[in-house]
């Protein structure tokens, strides 16, 4: 695969989308490699609008991300302290 098709799997990846729109996630992928093809400009540019379609409907199917409450922001923040202390 080449970079943006390689760039768009990790994402997908990383969403963590792929079981729930299998089909959305390997046409993105698919249209991802229909940019990476150099051989013809006006494939790759309706092809990317395409993909950009594509991914926000992915990434709206994403989970949020988990939020911290107050204690855990705390304790992360005194960890985050503690780490540069140890490097200082």
């Amino acid at each position: 695969m080449g970079a943006v098709a390689d760039a768009i799997a990790a994402e997908i990846e990383l969403l963590n989308v792929s079981d729930k729109r299998p089909g959305l996630a390997q046409l993105a992928i698919h249209l991802a490699m229909s940019v990476d093809d150099p051989d013809n400009a006006t494939v790759q540019a309706n092809a990317a609008r395409e993909l950009r379609a594509v991914m926000e409907d992915l990434r709206e199917l994403a989970p949020p991300p988990p939020e911290l409450d107050r204690v855990d922001e705390l304790a992360q923040r005194r960890e985050d302290g503690l780490v540069r202390a140890r490097r200082a």
